[in-house]
């Protein structure tokens, strides 16, 4: 940890008081010969984006939280030249109040600037340390808009009016002659966290420049067939004065990045950018307002939704230095409309491109099968699960960027799967370790500014946990957790009923102390994803997820040699699920929603199979008949879909994943480029939890997983279903592994497989 209280700067009378602040600045030095080095060590509050003689170097720092404040190790020199040399920093400061900033990005009241480091030649070297040598100024007219008045967790979404004298800040020829020598903030401690800094624990974004695909729909004079040469770079387009232009684009497919337009002339002009994951129908549903969607290509019934950002040029750009716009954070787009009204001068519009962006997962694992829309359904699930990971994992790119604990431990299962990376899924775990509170839960997101807490969201820390057992066993990384993961339990143990069930310990979003959420099934809309019987008392899926957490972090503990802890876990699981069975079983011989009550579902059914409170026959009757009588029961929705096939997977019921895979074939049908939130009110249009097949795929299908915790043993233990063959190569922590399977006239399976020499492998084949 970096004792870096020295080295924070803030332009003179830059204190965020109500409202999210812009700050530049700059740092101006020169070498008569190219630096052999330039190593600066660099932080903000809120968030930075570093420029070396006006190209982007780097954007940070990595999203912490009131504990670990991140920064960031830039190496510079190869943008650096011979004669002057300009390093420009944006940063975007957000105030404390909670409602006023974005709800995963922490920050402290007082905003600013952190660099540490120095440039050095054989010759010379220059400290590029924070100090009065940096300038910095305030942007005057930038305001951050909330993208809602109901919940507004991303403000990141901007209105800005040029400043002709801030324009070209980011070159070397610009004159900064009037700006003012940059203050030492003294209010930052030693116990505050951005006193002490913390080194990058996750590789940096990856940028990727790209061009909009065509152009979709046109208002304006200038030819379609003009306006796609523009987007290629080939050639500008002008929009005369006192003229308006609207043209929508098209990305082909659901992107994050940053958005750069590139304009001259154009003074007294507004320029808006709307960007959209799809075309909607009239409308809005739901407490959330949001609109009907159907076919996301549909423009001829539909229209384009989203969030707008405004601009107001200063009309001082020229095609050979021209004036840009670039949104300080990436967007979230498969379609933008760009508006321009312009008045008394023409504006030249040069570019207008993007730089895709996110983790750099590099998927290694490719596998296939005889369903004909399996490869379609991989394309949309991986690009989901690509489009979900930046700085944390996301529930999703476009509302919320919030790191839930629910999505994300499918989310890691997923990449574990693909591409055997673990470097963001310690992090995240991380996150949600430093999040727990007083009583145990940790909170639903994290990093989050505030309070979120989801009871039985704390229970998938726990299986996040084990699962990292499962592929790396790690018991650095378990000893670590242990104590936490036992303060989660603690919490719902203080919770039991005498009956030895758990009690009421949620509700109704905004309505109790805690949202009970379980799953966004359509019978549940009214209840805000919660069984209806959470209106009578408690619900008996509490109960079987925290069975559920007692069970895994046994295992944890068994591994751990703990063997007591172990044993005493295990003996709350049996008494819990004795409880569940006297209390919770219904007139119809299934486990119903809550005690007492004759409301059943097809998730209190999978979770009675896979915590083995139902045996495998019981719970194979039970579940069958939420599948053959689906208007009768619940269904598991998109975010519980792991789960379901997992059950299904469990009383040898997988073939019936042939029609629950109608979900994602309805995505297609739609012209989805991702995966939905949910089938309700599809909200989000990229929703990585719902990136299953990735997992499914290859670790089911063709059952390559681990035997034991380590992968030191590889199972192979293929589970057809419906299908007649697969064949894939699996990256696992064991080494790369083929597989290839066939059914016969009989139903058996033909397998073959190709595994490191050394590796043990157990084989079993359905």
């Amino acid at each position: 940890m970096l004792d870096a209280r020295k080295n924070w700067i803030r332009p003179k009378n830059g204190i965020v008081k109500d409202k999210p602040m812009r700050m530049l600045f700059r740092r101006t030095f020169y070498f008569d010969e190219i630096p052999e080095t330039a190593q600066l060590m660099v932080s903000a509050d809120s968030r930075y984006k570093l420029y070396v003689n006006g190209q982007l170097v780097e954007a940070g720092p990595c999203k912490g939280d009131s504990e670990v404040w991140y920064y960031d190790e830039l190496e510079l020199a190869s943008y650096l030249r011979t004669g002057k040399n300009v390093i420009a920093v944006e940063v975007l400061a957000f105030p404390n109040e909670h409602g006023n900033g974005s709800f995963s990005i922490f920050r402290t009241g007082h905003p600013g600037l952190f660099v540490s480091g120095k440039a050095e030649s054989r010759h010379i070297a220059i400290d590029l340390s924070a100090d009065e040598q940096w300038k910095g100024c305030i942007d005057p007219d930038f305001s951050i808009i909330k993208e809602s008045d109901i919940f507004a967790p991303l403000q990141m979404i901007e209105e800005r009016k040029a400043h002709p004298e801030i324009i070209q800040w980011k070159l070397t020829d610009y004159d900064d002659s009037y700006w003012e020598n940059a203050v030492y903030d003294t209010e930052l401690s030693a116990e505050f966290s951005p006193g002490n800094l913390s080194g990058r624990v996750i590789p940096f974004l990856y940028r990727k420049h790209k061009q909009f695909v065509g152009v979709r729909s046109v208002q304006t004079e200038i030819e379609k067939a003009e306006l796609e040469l523009f987007l290629k770079g080939s050639h500008s387009v002008t929009v005369e004065k006192n003229q308006k232009m609207i043209i929508e684009l098209n990305a082909g497919e659901e992107e994050t990045g940053y958005l750069y337009l590139k304009i001259a002339g154009g003074k007294g002009s507004c320029v808006k950018i709307l960007t959209s994951e799809g075309y909607v129908q009239e409308g809005f549903q739901g407490d959330l307002k949001v609109p009907f969607k159907k076919d996301r290509l549909d423009t001829e019934c539909g229209h384009l939704h989203g969030f707008t950002d405004t601009y107001a040029p200063a009309g001082n750009g020229t095609h050979d230095k021209p004036e840009e716009y670039a949104p300080f954070w990436f967007r979230t787009f498969r379609f933008v409309r760009l508006e321009v009204e312009t008045k008394e001068e023409p504006m030249t519009l040069l570019s207008f491109d993007y730089e895709e962006t996110g983790y750099p997962l590099e998927v290694k694992t490719r596998a296939s099968a005889d369903d004909p829309d399996f490869e379609a359904i991989w394309d949309i699930s991986e690009r989901s699960l690509r489009r979900c990971m930046h700085e944390t994992y996301e529930d999703c790119p476009f509302y919320e960027q919030l790191q839930y604990v629910m999505d994300s431990r499918t989310q890691i299962l997923y990449t574990y799967t693909v591409s055997g990376d673990d470097r963001l899924a310690r992090k995240c775990m991380d996150d949600f370790r430093r999040s727990q509170r007083c009583d145990g839960l940790t909170n639903s997101s994290h990093p989050n500014y505030e309070s979120n807490v989801i009871p039985s969201f704390s229970i998938y820390y726990i299986l996040m946990v084990y699962d990292h057992m499962m592929y790396f066993g790690d018991k650095e990384l378990l000893r670590e957790h242990l104590p936490h993961i036992d303060r989660v339990l603690q919490f719902f143990h203080k919770h039991l009923t005498r009956h030895g069930y758990l009690d009421k310990i949620g509700g109704l979003n905004g309505r109790a102390r805690f949202w009970s959420f379980i799953d966004w099934a359509a019978e549940w809309k009214e209840t805000s994803g919660i069984p209806p019987a959470t209106l009578q008392g408690p619900i008996t899926m509490e109960s079987l997820l925290y069975i559920y957490g007692l069970q895994a972090a046994a295992k944890i503990a068994s591994y751990l040699d703990f063997t007591d802890l172990s044993d005493s876990y295990c003996t709350e699981a049996k008494n819990v699920q004795n409880a569940v069975k006297k209390f919770m079983t219904g007139k119809k011989g299934m486990l119903t929603d809550g005690p007492g009550i004759e409301e059943y579902s097809q998730h209190v059914q999978v979770f009675a199979v896979l915590t083995g409170t139902l045996d495998h026959e019981e719970g194979k009757k039970v579940l069958l008949e939420t599948i053959e009588n689906k208007e009768t029961y619940p269904q598991c929705s998109v975010a519980m879909a792991f789960y379901l096939y997992r059950a299904l997977e469990e009383t040898g019921l997988y073939e019936y994943t042939q029609e629950y895979w109608g979900i994602w074939r309805r995505m297609l049908a739609k012209h989805s480029t991702t995966c939905i939130e949910d089938e309700i009110q599809e909200r989000s249009d990229c929703h990585a939890w719902g990136a299953l097949i990735l997992y499914e795929l290859p670790s089911v299908i063709l059952g390559v997983r681990p035997e034991e915790p380590g992968y030191k043993t590889i199972g192979i233990r293929p589970q057809p279903g419906y299908l007649n063959e697969a064949e894939g190569d699996l990256l696992t922590p064991a080494g790369k592994i083929h597989v290839h399977w066939i059914k016969d006239k009989e139903g058996k399976l033909d397998l073959t497989y190709d595994a490191p020499k050394d590796a043990a492998v157990v084989i079993e084949k359905s």
